[in-house]
């Protein structure tokens, strides 16, 4: 703990042209007495403090000490910026602002308007609409037997409704089309599997069955290769044509880009997509209610019809007394 403060008493101090003792003690929840010991402790280390009594006085770096900065350009830096205050909002975790501060304290004061607009040109906000306090406390959990290799256990639901239990070695954790995905390898199956954070229940980590990593690398997104792979795109992938109607294409616009809709010349658009074919594709579908047609394939059309007609016989009241 110690450390950690003293590290951030150094990054204020480098942002900051004087902070006051006082300040210091009620940020970290020490004594004034220890704030000054810990100033003698950074001294001794060789990075120069200066403490100025009196009206306007506190403790401040010795005028002119900066932190090497020559290894990353201040667009670099900016980038770096932005990519941790995106990361921040789509999950939960230790909040960035010390690590931004430490970004911010290479910068000279001469360019830190400008490194600030740089940094906050752009806003990636990766997280829902609500909290969704379950999901965070998963990503919690998986992130931490990432971290320590240690081999997690959970219930997994599939989409046509099956439960399995599993036991796998965590490796990446991946937001994928705005979901949480686990990527491990799962003992069950002897192989590396894909899972939907949402689909896990009954998440505990086995604090006795530690793991070594496997060769596997992140950045090739194996998990890409696997969904696209000849074996399984037959089965998980087909064409979807759907058509909506003039005063709907804004949703498709929305939902697949302006580029993605054809005017079919009958003032309606036609998408053309491929999906895997699941209970999701066909909520997916009937979420846009009356607005969507489901043109190709015929038994998707005849799905959608059934679970419709089932939805209103449901509400109309027949079977309710």
């Amino acid at each position: 703990m110690k450390l950690d403060r003293l590290l951030s008493i150094i990054i204020l101090l480098l942002n900051r042209k004087k902070v006051l003792a006082q300040e210091l003690a009620d940020q970290f929840e020490v004594s004034v007495r220890t704030i000054y010991r810990d100033i003698e402790t950074i001294n001794q280390a060789g990075i120069p403090v200066v403490t100025h009594q009196g009206a306007g006085g506190g403790i401040a770096l010795m005028e002119g000490y900066r932190l090497d900065r020559n290894l990353l350009t201040d667009e670099e830096l900016a980038t770096i910026a932005t990519a941790l205050r995106s990361l921040s909002t789509s999950q939960a975790g230790p909040n960035p602002e010390l690590l931004l501060e430490k970004i911010a304290s290479v910068i000279p004061e001469s360019r830190s308007m400008d490194f600030d607009i740089r940094s906050k040109q752009l806003i990636v906000d990766l997280s829902s609409w609500g909290r969704k306090g379950q999901l965070e406390e998963k990503l919690k959990w998986l992130s931490d037997a990432v971290e320590r290799t240690l081999s997690v256990g959970f219930t997994y639901c599939s989409p046509d409704g099956r439960t399995s239990e599993r036991i796998v070695e965590p490796h990446t954790l991946v937001l994928k089309g705005q979901s949480w995905y686990l990527y491990a390898y799962c003992k069950q199956r002897e192989g590396f599997r894909f899972f939907k954070l949402y689909r896990m229940r009954d998440v505990v980590l086995l604090e006795r069955q530690p793991f070594e990593r496997r060769a596997v690398s992140p950045e090739s997104l194996p998990w890409n290769a696997e969904w696209l792979s000849p074996e399984r795109s037959s089965v998980r992938r087909m064409k979807l044509v759907l058509s909506f109607s003039k005063s709907s294409k804004h949703l498709a616009e929305e939902w697949f880009g302006v580029e993605a809709l054809s005017d079919s010349g009958d003032g309606r658009y036609t998408v053309t997509e491929y999906y895997p074919e699941d209970r999701w594709l066909y909520g997916f579908i009937l979420s846009f209610g009356p607005e969507v047609e489901v043109l190709e394939p015929w038994h998707i059309r005849e799905k959608i019809q059934e679970l419709a007609e089932a939805t209103a016989h449901l509400y109309s009241g027949a079977d309710r007394t």
